[in-house]
C-alpha cells in the first residue's frame, strides 16, 4: 500500500493525515492546536505541524500541505522572518484596502485585473498597512509568502526557492487568476517597491522532497484543499462552517464581481473557485452556547425548541467585525427583542439562523454569478450540529446534503499528493460519502426565512 499525507495548517490548529493513495481511505491522523489571536511567529506553526504529524509519517510517499488563506509572512534577504505573521482575520488594514481601492481606478479595476476587491483579509492591503505602520521592519523585507507557502518551504529538504499554487496565490491581491500571473504594479502600489514572489508550481507538479524522502506537492490554500477534499463537482456548492464561513463553487471561466461579494479566486486543479467568506461562523454558535451555559448538543436541543424565525428576534452575528459585507469594525446585533420572545430558546435560534442568513446571502451572490447551486455540501465543525442540518435547507433554497466528518483540508492535500505521485492527468478519485438532509420545508417555513433574511438586511442598512 502507498501512503501519502495531507497537512491542513489552519486558524487554530494543525491536522495530518495519512492515507492509502489508490483509495483516500484515513489511516492515521493527528492535531496540535495553535495560539489564539490575529498574528503569530510562523515557527509556531511548524512546532505545531511537528507535533500533529509525530510518528505519523513514516513511509508516506509524497506529502501536501493546505493552509489558511491570505495571510503575510514578510522575509528579509537571509529568508528569516521579519515580524509575526498576520493572519487573514486580521483587520487592521482596513483603511489600507478603501485607498487601495480608490488609488487604482476603483472596484471594477480591482476585479478585473485580479478577480477581487480589496478587504482587510487580502495580502495586498496588509503589505500596505505594513509599509506605512511599520517601515524600519518593511525595509528590511525582501519576499513574501503566505502560510502554506512559508510550510511547504521548510518542509523542503536543500532549500531551493519558495513556491505556491494559484489557487493559494488567487488570495493575494495581486495576482491574476484570469492571466494566471503575478500583478507586480499592484505589488509596488501597495509595498512601494518590488518583492520577490514565490513561483507558482502547476496542479500537480512535484516541488522538492521532504528529508525523509517523500515527494512535496505543490500544496494549497485552505479552501481549495477541501475542495479537493470533498470532491466538489460542477453543480455542487460547499459551505464550510469554521472559523469562518465560507460559500464556494466550480467554474469553468474566472470570474469578476465588482461589487466585492464574490473573490474570483482559481482552484487547485486548473480551473476556477468563486468564494464569498464571512468572519463569523461556528464561533457564533459556541459563544451563544457558552452565554447560555449549554454544551453543543444541549444548545442544538434548544434551538430546535424554537420556532422558525425565533419570535421576530434577530442576530447580526458580527462578532469579530466582518469581510462579507465588508463592514470590520462592526460587532454583533441583537434586533427585536420583546418580553413574550426573550426567552434561550429564541436566542439560540436566532445565533443558527443569523449565521446561516448570512451564508444564504452568499449562496445568492455566486447565483448571481453565474454558478450553479444545485446541492449544498455542508463541511466544518458546525455541519455537525443537528439545528445547523435541520435550518440550512430551508434557508438556502437547495438540497443539503452533510459528507462524513473528516479533515477535508488535509484529505485534500493529500489527495493533491496522491496526484503528484501518479503524474497522472486529473487527482484521482476518491469516494466521499454524503448523507441528504431529509428536513422538510413547507411555503410557511420559506416565508419565515425570508422574513429573518429581510430583517437582517434592515439591521445593515
Amino acid at each position: 500500500m502507498t501512503l501519502v499525507a495531507g497537512v491542513d495548517s489552519s486558524t487554530q490548529s494543525t491536522k495530518v493525515v495519512v492515507c492509502d493513495a489508490d483509495s483516500g481511505e484515513v489511516l492515521r491522523e493527528g492535531r496540535a492546536p495553535h495560539p489564539d489571536g490575529t498574528e503569530v511567529d510562523p515557527e509556531l506553526w511548524w512546532a505545531a505541524f511537528e507535533r500533529a504529524g509525530e510518528g505519523l509519517l513514516d513511509g508516506v510517499a509524497a506529502i501536501g500541505v493546505g493552509g489558511q488563506q491570505q495571510g503575510m509572512i514578510c522575509l528579509d534577504e537571509a529568508g528569516e522572518v521579519v515580524r509575526p505573521a498576520l493572519l487573514w482575520n486580521d483587520t487592521r488594514s482596513a483603511r489600507a484596502a478603501a485607498d487601495l481601492t480608490g488609488e487604482f481606478g476603483g472596484p471594477r479595476a480591482w476585479a478585473d485585473a485580479v478577480g477581487l476587491v480589496p478587504v482587510a483579509s487580502f495580502t495586498v492591503t496588509k503589505l500596505r498597512w505594513f509599509a506605512r505602520a511599520e517601515p524600519e521592519l518593511a525595509a528590511r523585507t525582501a519576499a513574501v509568502l503566505l502560510p502554506h507557502d512559508w510550510l511547504t518551504h521548510r518542509l523542503r529538504a536543500g532549500g531551493g526557492a519558495p513556491t505556491t499554487d494559484r489557487g493559494e496565490a488567487s488570495g493575494t491581491g495581486y495576482w491574476s487568476p484570469a492571466a494566471g500571473e503575478y500583478r507586480r504594479d499592484l505589488v509596488r502600489l501597495a509595498f512601494g517597491r518590488d518583492l520577490a514572489l514565490p513561483r507558482v508550481a502547476g496542479p500537480a507538479e512535484v516541488v522538492g522532497e521532504t528529508a525523509s524522502g517523500a515527494l512535496l506537492s505543490a500544496g494549497t490554500g485552505d479552501t481549495m484543499g477541501a475542495a479537493l477534499g470533498v470532491g466538489l463537482r460542477p453543480g455542487d456548492v460547499a459551505v464550510s462552517l469554521g472559523t469562518s464561513g465560507c460559500a464556494f463553487g466550480l467554474s469553468d471561466v474566472p470570474t469578476a464581481d465588482a461589487s466585492g461579494l464574490v473573490a474570483g479566486y482559481a482552484d487547485a486543479t486548473g480551473r476556477f473557485l468563486p468564494l464569498v467568506c464571512t468572519l463569523n461562523a461556528a464561533r457564533v454558535l459556541g459563544t451563544v452556547a457558552d452565554l447560555l451555559g449549554r454544551s453543543p448538543a444541549g444548545f442544538d436541543e434548544l434551538a430546535l425548541s424554537a420556532p422558525p424565525g425565533a419570535g421576530g428576534l434577530t442576530l447580526l452575528p458580527y462578532l469579530d467585525g466582518e469581510r462579507t459585507p465588508n463592514l470590520p469594525g462592526a460587532r454583533g446585533l441583537l434586533a427585536g427583542l420583546s418580553r413574550a420572545n426573550a426567552s434561550a430558546a429564541n436566542l439560540a435560534r436566532a445565533a443558527v439562523e443569523g449565521m446561516l442568513g448570512g451564508l444564504a446571502d452568499a449562496l445568492d451572490a455566486l447565483r448571481a454569478q453565474g454558478v450553479p447551486v444545485e446541492r449544498v455540501l455542508l463541511i466544518g465543525g458546525a455541519a455537525r450540529s443537528r439545528a445547523v442540518q435541520a435550518i440550512a435547507p430551508a434557508l438556502f433554497g437547495a438540497p443539503v446534503s452533510v459528507p462524513s466528518p473528516v479533515e477535508y483540508v488535509a484529505l485534500g492535500a493529500a489527495r493533491q499528493a496522491a496526484w503528484a505521485l501518479s503524474g497522472g492527468a486529473e487527482p484521482p478519485q476518491w469516494p466521499v460519502a454524503a448523507e441528504e438532509v431529509t428536513t422538510a420545508s413547507t411555503p410557511q417555513v420559506h416565508e419565515r426565512y425570508a422574513d429573518v433574511r429581510q430583517r437582517a438586511l434592515e439591521l445593515m442598512t
